[in-house]
Order: structure tokens, then C-alpha cells, then sequence
């Protein structure tokens, strides 16, 4: 034994020598008598639990090499217990915050007792961040401001009802707090934390060594800029703490309700008599999604729970595609015993309609490069199981391919409960377009005057209200777009379509939006004939001019092109179009990830602007459909470009 392994043990090599491995090992292997051996060339793998002399239990993963000298066998271990105590201390800090999360929402969305919402958010976010302070700070209009709650503990002084002079938070820090400034200060002594000398001296009157701010905004109507209300504060008192991104997105979350709740409160006076007749049936949607809600939480963590329970198929083929070592999965899926497997060839273990699925993965990871696919595999009772397949390949010394690694794991399960999610958010979508819709003409009529003259203040809440519920509309078809796209229910009618008809209609169908936000669109329409489907393609062209122009500022220019691609030996013969824009641009990392489900650059700006994060995954589910390609080219700050092809008309003949 080495050293670690002593270590591990618990006792120096000269008194563990001698010993029986059973009286630290809980294995099957350390049971069997020393006059049974194993079988030649194989290596045992898995899991065990081994208990040191001073009983101290670790849990291990080992690779059992029998034989490696004459009567003796090699173990090697590593120890899994902190990667499992950190998957377990991540997934308790996750449910924390969901519960947490929860229950503020909750509250918020069953009560408009404002005084209570902040104090059930101060109250938990200090329990959970283990804070030695947390309060809400309201801004008063003359600039000062005070606490309005708190929760702190015994050790320290309350802030509560205590008013701050406008010294310690000037007129400067007010303007970048409302543009959604958030500060997390590790060490308030730090000179490059950038606090002013007197903001320093008043908090250490109440020993405050770290603190970390976030602003609660407020935006009164669509044409108005963000009001700071106040912030939500958090306070290390004992000692320097550097804040972690989970408590600051906790913050923000929160920050974002309270302002939610404000908007609540504000609105029960002037709309009263609207919300009693709509209050019954809102609060039965509220329930309901809150029951969809916590019942696709349960199947996520069934999932999961399923997943990890799950054997997997671990085996090593030669370049010759013959089986060279397997795990004891293959006996329990296929029947057939590793014996029997080895040396088999790939065609004779899984049948030849099984090998022809696999046969171009095999010859890329035996060319070199690692490979992950979905396969339909037959089990030995003759049933069918989803699988997700990795090769990784195996390269010696010289860098030549001597075989790969198979690793296959079961996702039938996963496969079952996604199909379920989507059947449940279309039926949620198609319940909710109906009390939208009717809300929706209740709002018309009302801004008609038909029903009473409100005053401008009303008018300017109805106007909210509108616009909500607008975006909710815009939301919900989304999504049943989204949802009809995916389940393949949408058939593309292709036929031959004029580009520059596509790029005219899609320009005079964005215009007024255009002209609205001051945003000069250009387009520059070529004849190229393009097989696709019209309507979609319009759909596409739109939702893309939609995103510039939100996102350009007043006096910026959209342009609209097309531009047909040259042919070339690996390449069919394609038609690019492209929008770009002069807006703030989008970051490297994210400019793939925007064209997932509700992802969007920046959430706080996205809010302003308004959208539902679909738009983009939309566009690409149309333009995969026409077997095209889409794409983003961004450099911050200086505008974005997004691209799709469609094939041409020649090459939709040709194939």
C-alpha cells in the first residue's frame, strides 16, 4: 500500500500488513475465498464503502486488476465522499432557493400587505445567505431615506425606523442604483471598493464589514425611465465575506418581486373595482399553475433520482470493432455474458439494423474524434430502450487510433417525461388564451371611453395593464407555436417563393414598429427564387426585425439583405439572409445560447424592451425545418448581425 492508502486506513504500513482487507472494505470481492480467483485479464470496477481503524466511513470508487503478479491482485480506490457531500450541499443550497423563492412569490401573489411581503423577504433571505443583517431601504423623495424592515441578530444594533442623510447616499449613487447598479462589497476598508470616506465612518458605527446592494426599480409606465424605490440589503458584521453569485441572484430575484409587490399595492386603489370582478379567477389560475408548477418540480426530481438508479453499459472496442472488455450491464440488457462478448464483432452483439444506426459513429471515433449520439436499442425480453452513447477514443504514444471507449446509459424514461412536459405546457397554453383573450377585449373596451371617462392617471394604468396582457397573448402563442413546431405537427409546404417579395413584406409588416421607436429600416431585395414556406419564412424575417428594432436606439438603422451563396464541392447552393442592427451588441459566450427557450442577453433590459425568449428558438426550429442554418455575429457595442440560409430553388430540384 502507498501512503494515501495508509492514510485512508488509518494505521502505518507495518500494522496494516498482515491485515484482512474485509476489516476495512465493505465489497463483495474482499468475501470470497482466497482459493477462488478471478477471471483472467478482467478488472472489477465500482463502488465501496471503506471504514478507517478510527471508524471513520469514506466512500470510494476502486478498479480491481486481479493478477498482476503471480497471487496477486492490484486495488486502486479514489475517494467519491467529497464529490458527493458537494452534490448534496449544491442540491440542498438549489432547494433552499427554490423554497425560498416560493414562498416570497407566494405571499406576494396571495396578499397585498406590503409591510408583510418585506418582512417575510428579510426574515428568509437572512436565514438562508446566514446574513447578520438584512433590511429594505427606501428612498424618500427628498433624497434621504430609512429603514422600513429588517431582521438582524442579537449581536447588533437595528437600523429599523433609523433615517441616513443624504451624504452617505448622494444623488450620483441614487442615478446608478435606478439604471440597476448592484454592489457586492466583500470589505467596506477596501479603497478599491470606491465607498465614499463618510459612507465608510456611518457604517462602521453599526460594525458593518462587508454588505452587499441591490436596487428595487420601479417603472411606472412603458414611457418612463426606471424609479429607484429603495434596496434590498444584506450585511456581514463579524468579519469580510465575499459574496458568491448565488446569493447575488437571490438578491436580484427577490429585488424583482418586492418591486412586483410595490406595483401591487400601487395599483388595489386605482383598480379595485376591475380586480373584484376578475379576482376569483385569477386566483384559480394562480393555484393551478402553482399546481403545475410544483408537479413538474416532482418530475424533474424523479427524473434525476431515475437516472442516477440506472446501470450503464461501459466496454473497450479495438480498431477491428471487436469487443476487447465489458461490464456486467451487457448481461443484465443484452443476456449475453462479457465471455461471450468478447472478441465478438459489433455486428454480431447488437444485429445488423442496430450496427447500420451506428456503423458512421464507430468508423468517426475510431478516425479520432469522441462522439455522442441517441440510439434505439433491443433488450433481451425483446423490449425497446432510448439509450445516449459516447465514444471516446484511444489514442497510444504515437498518437494513432488503437480503439475507443463505449459508454451508453438509458434515457427512455427521460425521453417519456419530456413528451409529457410538452403535452402539459400546450394544454396550460390553450386554458390560458382563452381568460387572456377576454381580459384582453375587457381592456379595449374600457380604453375606448365606451364604459366611462378614466382619468389620466387611469388611463395611464390601463395602458399598463394593455400592454401586460398583450405580452402575455404574444407569450402564450409562442409557446403553442413552439410546442406545434417540436411535436411535428407543422408540415412545411415549400414551393417556390421570390426573396425580395419575402424581404418587402416582412419590412412593410415591421414599419409602423420602426417609425414608432425612430429606427430607419433599410432593406436591399434581390430576385433569387428560394423554395420554402412563405408564411413561416415572414414569420421568421419578422420576429428577427422585431428584435433590432427593440433593440436599436432612436436614430439607429436596421438593414434587411439577402445575398445568394457560391457553389462549391461540400456545400449545396444557399440563400443568406441577414438583419443587422446598431444596438449594444451581444457577448461571445452567449451568442449561441440566446436561441434557447426564454434565454435572453440581459433579463433587466429585456424587461424594458419586452419579449418572451422564444422568438429566437422559433426562427431556428423554421429554419432547421427548411434544412437551413442560423446564426449570430455580434460585437459589443457596436451592433448585431442574424443570418439563416434557405436552399435554393435549383438545389430543391436537384434533390
Amino acid at each position: 500500500m502507498n501512503i494515501a492508502a495508509c492514510d485512508l486506513l488509518g494505521l502505518p504500513r507495518q500494522q496494516l500488513k498482515g491485515q484482512a482487507l474485509s476489516n476495512f472494505i465493505t465489497a463483495e470481492f474482499t468475501r470470497q475465498p482466497k482459493s477462488v480467483g478471478f477471471p483472467s485479464g478482467k478488472s472489477l470496477m465500482g463502488e465501496l464503502l471503506v471504514v478507517s481503524a478510527a471508524q471513520t466511513p469514506r466512500e470510494m470508487e476502486y478498479t480491481l486488476t486481479p493478477n498482476v503478479l503471480p497471487h496477486c491482485h492490484l486495488l486502486l480506490l479514489r475517494d467519491i465522499s467529497q464529490r458527493r457531500e458537494s452534490m448534496q450541499a449544491e442540491l440542498r443550497q438549489q432547494q433552499q432557493r427554490v423554497e425560498l423563492f416560493s414562498e416570497v412569490t407566494l405571499k406576494i401573489r396571495q396578499s397585498l400587505q406590503l409591510k408583510e411581503i418585506l418582512h417575510t423577504t428579510v426574515t428568509e433571505v437572512q436565514r438562508i445567505l446566514q446574513a447578520d443583517r438584512v433590511l429594505i431601504y427606501h428612498v424618500l423623495p427628498d433624497g434621504t431615506g430609512k429603514t422600513i424592515s429588517e431582521s438582524v441578530l442579537p449581536d447588533y444594533p437595528t437600523l429599523m425606523d433609523l433615517e441616513f442623510p443624504q451624504e452617505v447616499f448622494p444623488q450620483e449613487y441614487q442615478q446608478l442604483y435606478a439604471q440597476g447598479r448592484v454592489r457586492a462589497i466583500a470589505d467596506v476598508h477596501d479603497p478599491t471598493a470606491g465607498l465614499a470616506e463618510c459612507l465608510v465612518e456611518f457604517v462602521d458605527q453599526f460594525h458593518i464589514k462587508a454588505k452587499l446592494i441591490v436596487p428595487i426599480v420601479q417603472n411606472l409606465n412603458a414611457n418612463s425611465q426606471n424609479q429607484l424605490w429603495g434596496l434590498l440589503i444584506a450585511h456581514q458584521c463579524d468579519s469580510v465575506r465575499q459574496w458568491v453569485d448565488f446569493e447575488l441572484e437571490l438578491m436580484q430575484q427577490l429585488a424583482d418581486q418586492i418591486s412586483i409587490a410595490l406595483s401591487q399595492a400601487q395599483l388595489l386603489g386605482r383598480l379595485e373595482e376591475v380586480v373584484a370582478a376578475r379576482t376569483a379567477e385569477l386566483q384559480e389560475e394562480i393555484n393551478v399553475r402553482m399546481q403545475a408548477e410544483a408537479a413538474l418540480r416532482q418530475s424533474e426530481e424523479q427524473l434525476r433520482l431515475i437516472t442516477n438508479a440506472l446501470p450503464v453499459l461501459i466496454a473497450y472496442v479495438d480498431e477491428q470493432q471487436q469487443y476487447r472488455f465489458n461490464n456486467q450491464a451487457y448481461q443484465d440488457w443484452l443476456g449475453q455474458s462479457p465471455q461471450k462478448i468478447y472478441g465478438s464483432h459489433l455486428r454480431q452483439v447488437w444485429g445488423e439494423d442496430c450496427y447500420q444506426r451506428m456503423e458512421v459513429y464507430v468508423k468517426t471515433a475510431l478516425s479520432g474524434q469522441a462522439v455522442n449520439y441517441e440510439n434505439d436499442i433491443v433488450l433481451r425480453d425483446g423490449s425497446w430502450r432510448a439509450v445516449d452513447v459516447t465514444y471516446i477514443p484511444h489514442l497510444d504514444d504515437e498518437n494513432m487510433v488503437k480503439g475507443f471507449f463505449a459508454l451508453s446509459s438509458d434515457i427512455s424514461d427521460r425521453k417519456a417525461i419530456e413528451r409529457m412536459k410538452d403535452e402539459f405546457i400546450s394544454i396550460i397554453s390553450h386554458e390560458l388564451r382563452t381568460p387572456l383573450t377576454s381580459l384582453h377585449s375587457a381592456l379595449k373596451i374600457l380604453a375606448t371611453g365606451r364604459l366611462g371617462t378614466l382619468s389620466t392617471e387611469g388611463q395611464q394604468m390601463l395602458g399598463i395593464a394593455d400592454d401586460s396582457t398583450e405580452r402575455l397573448v404574444r407569450l402564450v402563442n409562442n409557446v403553442l407555436d413552439l410546442q406545434r413546431i417540436e411535436s411535428g405537427k407543422v408540415i412545411m409546404e415549400c414551393q417556390a417563393c421570390n426573396a425580395a417579395n419575402l424581404m418587402i413584406q416582412a419590412a412593410e409588416a415591421m414599419q409602423a414598429m420602426a417609425q414608432q421607436q425612430e429606427v430607419t429600416l433599410v432593406k436591399q431585395p434581390q430576385d433569387i427564387s428560394v423554395w420554402a414556406d412563405a408564411d413561416y419564412i415572414l414569420q421568421a424575417l419578422t420576429n428577427l426585425l422585431s428584435n433590432a428594432i427593440k433593440f436599436s436606439s432612436p436614430g439607429g438603422t436596421v438593414w434587411l439583405t439577402v445575398e445568394q451563396e457560391k457553389n462549391s464541392s461540400n456545400n449545396p447552393k444557399e440563400v443568406v439572409f441577414r438583419v443587422r442592427d446598431e444596438g449594444q451588441g451581444i457577448p461571445a459566450d452567449q451568442l449561441e445560447r440566446i436561441f434557447e427557450r426564454f434565454q435572453q442577453v440581459d433579463s433587466s433590459d429585456s424587461r424594458k424592451k419586452g419579449g418572451t425568449g422564444l422568438g429566437l428558438t422559433i426562427c431556428r426550429k423554421i429554419i432547421e425545418q427548411h434544412n437551413g442554418r442560423i446564426w449570430a455575429e455580434s460585437t459589443p457595442g457596436c451592433g448585431s448581425t442574424f443570418a439563416f440560409t434557405l436552399p435554393t430553388l435549383e438545389y430543391a430540384n436537384i434533390q
